[in-house]
């Protein structure tokens, strides 16, 4: 059985990071398209942290017997690798669009550059 303490402090860490995500997008530092997968996260984690019988029921799925809490670890470590997966599919586009946009203003100022010289020179 997962240990009150334990089931106490996991859900005050939940609460907490679903605070910060919350406070991140009131002060608009963080968009609310990224911020579902840190809710969903939260939401996720504070659940499994109330709900101890559910805790260990899923922890038995998984063949965790002697210590069920350990399967909060794993659902936390699951959903930050999704939610890095997602940046970094984030970051891979925007990359790509730097690298188009970057292209566009170099033909942009040779094209600038072509047609001053032609009004100074005509």
């Amino acid at each position: 059985m997962t240990p009150v303490r334990v089931s106490v402090a996991a859900a005050i860490a939940s609460v907490l990071l679903l605070l910060v995500v919350f406070e991140l997008i009131r002060s608009r530092r963080l968009r609310e398209r990224y911020a579902l997968l840190w809710l969903l996260t939260g939401a996720v984690l504070l659940v499994l942290s109330v709900w101890r019988g559910g805790l260990n029921t899923i922890a038995g799925w998984f063949g965790i017997s002697g210590y069920p809490p350990a399967i909060l670890f794993a659902v936390g470590i699951l959903f930050i690798l999704l939610v890095l997966l997602h940046y970094s599919t984030v970051i891979s586009r925007l990359s790509d669009q730097s690298t188009i946009l970057a292209q566009r203003l170099a033909l942009l100022e040779q094209r600038f550059g072509e047609q001053r010289d032609e009004h100074r020179g005509g």
